[in-house]
């Protein structure tokens, strides 16, 4: 892999590497799309969270100029989007929520026709893919087909597949859908190190521990619009008490209207569980300590809890 270092001066530096500005997109009556704006600089990644329904796919297809959205612009580059299509999906990769591998290639054979789309020689092509196997673990099944591979090693090769082209900019939507915990943690290590090689990465994902691990900024969407953007922490730190206690067991649907809840600044139930947010947690603990039949669960906020806060904890259908 190229190290990816990109230009050092800071005129360069300081140029988003894209811009999405006042985005809007309607389909009949629903606005999907609602003057969204962003930008993501080199070297950083920016992750989309949101519900089902949100807006996120639909961003992403006008990012790539597969949706034409109705106001708006996307630059990548300082090339528009769609006028400049082409030069700008060249210095792109793409890996999609879904697999697209070719069935009928093996997995060196997958790289190399994907490597002539870009024009790119079969001699070029052929000289990065060692390299590229090796950064997905998959050198030991160059010669294997899609079919034979797991979960895993598919979206691994989806990943070698998007850095044919050595891109500058990774568009990732939902990159680690369906994965084991194992597998998982092997796409997250692949990403950080294309992040620490200078690549840029635009990241939707319904996994927080993921967009906390590996999120720059985040941009959090509901019904189209922008709610929150920021560093992971900040936004917690803006949005949400710094602990939360979670009770729950025979009798914790009671606290909610017991004294207790005056101990929190917030509660919220789920299920079986109340959730105390507060910013006193060792007296609240201490009183629960009077009800020996309750289990509790003491630890910080996180992403989770932002997420829940600023979208609801209602289950979305997918639209």
């Amino acid at each position: 892999m190229q190290n990816g270092a990109g230009c050092a001066t800071m005129e360069c530096m300081s140029t988003p590497l894209f811009r999405v500005q006042h985005l809007h997109k309607r389909y009949g009556d629903a606005e999907v799309v609602k003057d969204l704006s962003f930008e993501i600089e080199p070297g950083e990644c920016l992750g989309v969270i949101g519900p089902n329904g949100a807006g996120k796919t639909t961003t992403i297809r006008m990012c790539l100029g597969l949706t034409a959205p109705d106001n708006g612009s996307v630059e990548v580059m300082g090339l528009h989007m769609p006028r400049d299509a082409l030069a700008i999906k060249a210095q792109l990769g793409v890996v999609s929520q879904f697999d697209t591998l070719d069935p009928d290639f093996t997995c060196a054979e997958n790289l190399l026709v994907y490597g002539r789309y870009f024009g790119m020689k079969d001699a070029a092509i052929r000289a990065r893919i060692p390299q590229l196997l090796e950064f997905a673990s998959l050198t030991s099944k160059a010669s294997a087909k899609p079919g034979e591979l797991s979960g895993g090693m598919k979206r691994r090769l989806s990943l070698a597949r998007a850095l044919v082209n050595d891109p500058r900019l990774l568009l990732l939507d939902e990159p680690t859908t369906g994965l084991d915990p194992q597998a998982r943690h092997l796409m997250w290590e692949r990403l950080q190190l294309l992040l620490q090689q200078g690549k840029s990465i635009l990241l939707t994902t319904h996994f927080m521990d993921e967009a906390e691990r590996l999120c720059t900024r985040l941009l959090v969407l509901d019904h189209g619009r922008k709610i929150a953007e920021g560093k992971p922490r900040d936004l917690i730190a803006q949005h949400l008490e710094p602990d939360v206690v979670e009770v729950y067991g025979n009798g914790a649907l009671a606290l909610v209207d017991s004294p207790l809840r005056n101990m929190a600044a917030r509660v919220e139930v789920s299920g079986e569980t109340v959730f105390f947010y507060t910013s006193d947690a060792a007296s609240l603990l201490s009183a629960l300590g009077a009800h020996t039949q309750l289990r509790t669960l003491h630890r910080p906020a996180n992403l989770e809890d932002l997420f829940l806060k600023l979208t609801g904890r209602q289950i979305r259908e997918d639209a």
